[in-house]
């Protein structure tokens, strides 16, 4: 028999439908296996028959096209796509997480040149580490193996595949998730050189990688094609800022933060939650939001002195601010009336009060920001804001009617500005919050 037969051209006779690099198509391989399974069905065979009596005959086509689906399998993109479909399966992905031999050829995989090879590496490595019995076997294998660190820097700084660049983040956001050792470690790395991709497998020195500058190219990369994507990579620098040394590799960066808090910036301000937009697209939206602003709220917090923060170029940021804070004003309406609609129906319950937690903390980040930056505000700053509608009776009486009691201080500050530049809406807030005037 010949092992290794040419498949005939119907076996890829869609353009786009081959299965990796083979020749094969897609419909094809559903079709041999589908024909395999009825092959081997037990309804095709006795009940009482036991394994062993058991001896299914396969016609000579069908040993054939066995054959090529077996050759198939020896590419490499496809073999690590068998063991990431495999690995879904609890007892098979504890079998593979506890073979060292193949815990190292997957890492090694990373540094592989072919994109479809990576995302399949990817794709089972996110598997592994979504399975709390194994997780810690990884985080700790990964952590062993600085090579993963360059490999996956070289991805998200250098690859223009959405859907991989996409994958690499979900792995990254899991690993930084469950272990803040190996996050800290990352952030510290860059310092040093180590083998990366090559397409001749001959070594290739990498340059120093830095993680806040390939997570911003990622992200770039993603943000037009795949609002998911991009939710990652926020959600990513939202978990740097949760330790001192993140928010420092952020705002020590060469260009000190500034294209960070452009890109955060130009997204808030730009792209999401816009004025034409439904209040509901707050729902929509409401984890990559809270992961932006949390960002913006530590640099802020840190950079008041940087040339971006000042408040002279973020008049429209404070808008956006306030718009996020009346479109969940309008959500709150609406699942008030929601949930007049459907108390009895206990999943939908479930379900608006998951909602009403994610807008808390949304609203939360966005309070805590827009008081540190209403504290900063001058007279200049503030009549600029007027003269440019960001600021007026209704937007100041959302900010007010968010911030109060908690961020008393900060609003009592802005009034006492805002009443240089317009005593009129000054003394008009003032009596739409009375606690305002008797401490005035």
């Amino acid at each position: 028999m010949d092992r290794n037969p040419s498949p005939p051209s119907s076996e890829a006779e869609e353009e786009g439908d081959a299965v990796g690099n083979t020749v094969y198509s897609k419909h094809w391989l559903f079709s041999i296996l589908t024909r395999l399974i009825e092959v081997i069905s037990p309804e095709k065979t006795e009940p009482t028959a036991s394994p062993e009596e058991i001896q299914t005959e396969l016609d000579e086509e069908m040993e054939n096209d066995i054959c090529k689906v077996w050759d198939m399998s020896m590419d490499e993109e496809i073999c690590v796509g068998i063991l990431g479909n495999m690995a879904c399966f609890q007892d098979i992905c504890m079998s593979i997480s506890k073979d060292e031999n193949l815990g190292q050829v997957l890492l090694q995989r990373l540094c592989d040149s072919d994109s479809p090879t990576l995302l399949e590496t990817s794709r089972l490595l996110l598997t592994c580490l979504s399975q709390p019995e194994v997780a810690n076997v990884w985080v700790e294998r990964i952590r062993e193996n600085p090579s993963v660190y360059d490999c996956v820097c070289f991805i998200m700084s250098s690859s223009t595949n959405v859907e991989l660049l996409v994958k690499v983040g979900e792995v990254v956001d899991k690993l930084f998730d469950l272990d803040e050792e190996l996050m800290l470690n990352w952030i510290k790395n860059g310092t040093c050189r180590s083998v990366g991709p090559s397409v001749d497998d001959s070594p290739e020195e990498l340059p120093d990688f830095k993680i806040v500058p390939c997570i911003l190219e990622a992200a770039k990369q993603v943000r037009s094609d795949n609002p998911e994507g991009l939710d990652v990579y926020m959600h990513i620098l939202q978990l740097l800022t949760t330790v001192d040394e993140g928010i420092q590799a952020i705002v020590q960066a060469p260009d000190g933060g500034k294209e960070t808090w452009s890109l955060l910036y130009d997204l808030v301000c730009h792209e999401l939650c816009q004025p034409d937009d439904p209040p509901i697209i707050v729902q929509e939206q409401k984890t990559v939001l809270a992961s932006i602003l949390s960002v913006l709220s530590a640099m802020f917090a840190s950079q008041t002195e940087q040339e971006y923060t000042k408040m002279r170029k973020n008049m429209p940021l404070i808008g956006s601010l306030i718009r996020i804070l009346q479109y969940m004003e309008g959500c709150g309406k609406r699942s008030v009336d929601n949930s007049k609609e459907s108390e009895q129906q206990e999943t939908g319950r479930a379900d608006l009060n998951e909602e009403d937690f994610h807008l808390k903390i949304l609203k939360d980040i966005c309070c805590e920001l827009l008081s540190n930056m209403l504290q900063e505000l001058t007279k200049e700053n503030t009549l600029e804001g007027l003269h440019q509608g960001h600021l007026n009776e209704q937007t100041c009486s959302c900010a007010f009617q968010n911030l109060l009691p908690l961020y008393f201080a900060s609003v009592e500050s802005f009034l006492e500005v805002l009443r240089e530049a317009d005593q009129t809406l000054a003394d008009n807030l003032e009596k739409r919050f009375p606690s305002l005037k008797v401490h005035a």
